[in-house]
């Protein structure tokens, strides 16, 4: 798959992390063992990486009823700036970010939301903890290899909305 890499980055005004375009490129966005949500590339729609940070963005900028952000303490990244980038989620309502610096371009920390609400940080590659998330039970609160899913992927579809 072809992707424009310099128009998203271009966007974001920073790069993303090399292992997750390489993943991008590989499955663009679906669904892995039915559960776990990679954002990718389709355009307009529920997998598509820019349309959800877009939102997200749209969303937090405009604050609650509460003024507050949707991702407390924190804040979704605008461009230029600091904070969390969208890539991923479970339907149990984990939730993926990156912690991204446009003044520290190549460190990509990842912020992972429990259904509690309870923020995790991993000094890993987006692939690394994807395949935790995917392969290893003990990787709580996020593994879901203890739930004996197959190991499968649905690309997302034009249908999908």
């Amino acid at each position: 798959m072809s992707v424009d890499w310099e128009g998203i980055e271009g966007e974001l005004q920073c790069p993303l992390p090399v292992d997750y375009k390489e993943l991008f490129e590989i499955f663009g966005g679906g669904v892995f063992s039915d559960s776990v949500y990679f954002l990718g590339s389709d355009e307009g729609l529920a997998f598509d990486f820019l349309t959800q940070w877009r939102v997200a963005l749209s969303v937090d900028q405009g604050g609650g009823a509460d003024g507050l952000s949707s991702v407390e303490p924190y804040a979704i990244y605008a461009p230029g700036g600091k904070g969390l980038v969208p890539w991923g989620s479970t339907e149990w309502a984990d939730e993926y970010f990156w912690l991204v610096d446009a003044g520290q371009p190549g460190e990509y920390p990842i912020l992972a939301r429990a259904e509690d609400g309870e923020w995790h940080r991993y000094d890993m590659s987006t692939s690394e903890f994807l395949y935790k998330v995917l392969a290893d039970a003990d990787f709580q609160p996020f593994g879901i290899a203890q739930y004996s899913l197959d190991p499968t992927f649905e690309p997302g579809s034009e249908g999908d909305s």
